[in-house]
């Protein structure tokens, strides 16, 4: 407890946090016998993987709860490879999909009820069963919140739960991940303006963490996802959340301070959960987030964070056929996991990075792959900058960007989009996968129109039955690349090495080929990756093992 309490003295001030210790110590021996002990252990191994979803993330008729659906799609056709089901924000929400949060204590009664969760703790994942990840979306939350009626109504309860700033506030130091105005106007019910920090849009109301009653706020939330069955909590956009004038209010230590906070209140109450944090930035920023010279006190922080850098590494490789990036890149990466683990990904419910991309390709490299991502659909969103607007992201299905129908028969595609997640498969941490990537969905090309943003390309709810009619047509994309995921998750499950304790290395490999060698005492195996549509061939000059790798192909060869 000691170490709680140095970090709360360290956000707050010595005085003030020895008196928050005290209320924190109250709340957590309230809340301790309300949330699960700990159970199956904070560990990854390699029959893990990670589902990526919204609460309605298929559509239909029948009078079923969209959780309902989803519960039902997700038993009959995972058959074990997904152990984890990330849930996408289900909360009553104003917009963004769910991450403008109106209320953090119920399920939006579009999507079902509590019950309904409860529902997909049931379902058979391997040997145990399924587990569930939950947003705390703990920067911003919606204007239409109760808070933030308060707030504005000038109750005192809430009279700082917000930032605010004088309407002429200088913000050009402030990393900016939109182009929009930092500020938003709103009225008080007096009538009074008052201009509010919105990082995000002005539907989303960054909170004042410099009230310590907003920090309880969310530890509040947080046990609360615990006590209802959350095996990992993810930290959306976590690196925002502290602001400081005169600093980029980005990476503040205080941010740290409180993701070590919440990692060390898991800790003490030997919760069964792990801690993800969402941090889309270079990769140096975004591993700082495991903790080490972040707040000038000693002690963990994320259990797991994104591995941004890999979809945009990966995307270049598909797309360039040069891996050569993606392949120096992995050889910073460290041997072995000790207990901190990447959630490797390439596709998700927004687009791919650019930013963690800067410093690892060489940028005229990769401003042809944009390019070429461009011409087959994808979309560009921009933030930003002091020097005016950048490109940020790439917005498109990683589908139909990396096997577009011009590369030839379907066939052809589904290997082209699976050796790309093969590369992903083979690297040490915890896969996930996105919904649509899981079913073989392309882009949904009327969605940003429709619904008035660029990710929407890659957020369509498609309709159940015609998901499944196409899923049930044994030459389909959908169906070739369910099948080809199906068989990679069942082959990593079963094979130890695949395990983020056991050592990882990456091998000098022709330009298109990515080589990663996998061991354990004596045991080790060589996963090869061909990102070209021609052959090739590739040589273990140590063991002068030489393989001929087809178009897209991915290889394992054990020794």
């Amino acid at each position: 407890m000691k170490h709680i309490k140095d970090l709360l003295s360290f956000i707050y001030g010595r005085g003030c946090g020895e008196d928050l210790f005290l209320q924190l110590n109250s709340l957590l021996d309230a809340r301790r016998a309300a949330v699960p002990r700990r159970g199956r252990k904070q560990k990854i191994s390699c029959r893990d993987a990670f589902l990526i979803a919204y609460a309605d993330m298929l559509s239909g008729s029948g009078g079923e709860t969209a959780l309902s659906r989803l519960a039902r799609f997700v038993s009959a056709f995972n058959k074990g490879s997904f152990s984890y089901l990330h849930l996408l924000p289900f909360h009553p929400y104003s917009s963004d999909d769910g991450f403008s949060v109106i209320d953090y204590t119920q399920v939006d009664g579009r999507f079902g009820g509590w019950n309904d969760l409860e529902t997909l703790k049931t379902i058979p994942a391997g040997k145990e069963k399924l587990r569930l990840a939950f947003d705390l979306v703990v920067n911003h939350g919606s204007v239409q919140s109760k808070w933030f009626r308060e707030f504005l109504a000038g109750t005192k309860e809430y009279a700082s739960y917000y930032i605010i700033r004088d309407k002429n506030y200088d913000s050009r130091g402030v990393f900016r991940p939109r182009t929009h105005p930092l500020l938003s106007e709103f009225k008080k019910e007096n009538g009074e303006p008052v201009w509010v920090w919105t990082t995000f849009s002005a539907d989303q109301a960054d909170y004042d963490f410099s009230n310590p009653k907003v920090l309880f706020e969310f530890i509040t939330v947080l046990l609360d996802y615990a006590r209802r069955g959350a095996g990992i909590i993810r930290l959306d956009a976590i690196a925002y959340l502290w602001k400081e004038d005169g600093t980029r209010c980005l990476h503040h230590p205080k941010t740290h301070a409180v993701v070590k906070l919440f990692r060390a209140i898991i800790d003490y109450l030997e919760l069964p959960v792990l801690l993800l944090t969402e941090t889309n930035v270079p990769h140096d920023e975004n591993i700082s987030y495991f903790g080490a010279g972040t707040t000038g006190l000693d002690g963990l922080e994320a259990h797991m964070v994104y591995n941004f850098a890999l979809p945009p590494l990966v995307l270049h490789a598909s797309l360039s056929g040069d891996a050569g990036p993606l392949r120096e890149w992995a050889k910073t990466l460290p041997a072995r996991a000790q207990g901190r683990y990447f959630l490797n990904f390439l596709a998700s419910h927004d687009g791919v990075g650019l930013t963690p991309a800067q410093g690892l390709i060489d940028p005229a490299a990769f401003a042809a792959t944009v390019e070429k991502a461009k011409q087959r659909g994808a979309l560009v969103s921009c933030k930003s900058g002091p020097d005016g607007d950048v490109p940020y992201e790439l917005n498109c299905s990683y589908a139909s960007i990396v096997a577009p129908k011009e590369l030839g028969p379907v066939e052809l595609r589904a290997k082209a989009f699976l050796a790309a997640y093969a590369a992903l498969f083979f690297l040490s941490g915890l896969p996930a996968v996105y919904f649509h990537s899981w079913i073989g969905s392309e882009a949904w090309t009327e969605g940003p129109q429709k619904l008035g943003y660029n990710r929407a390309i890659n957020r369509e709810k498609p309709d159940v039955s015609r998901v499944e009619a196409e899923l049930a047509c044994e030459r389909s994309f959908r169906r070739l690349v369910y099948n080809g995921f199906q068989k990679m998750l069942a082959y990593r499950a079963s094979q130890e090495l695949f395990d983020p304790e056991c050592t990882q290395k990456a091998l000098d490999a022709p330009a298109a080929v990515f080589a990663v060698e996998r061991s354990k005492g004596k045991k080790s195996m060589i996963c090869l990756v061909n990102f070209s549509r021609d052959k090739t061939r590739w040589t273990d000059k140590k063991g002068g093992i030489t393989q001929a790798l087809g178009p897209f192909e991915a290889r394992i060869i054990l020794k």
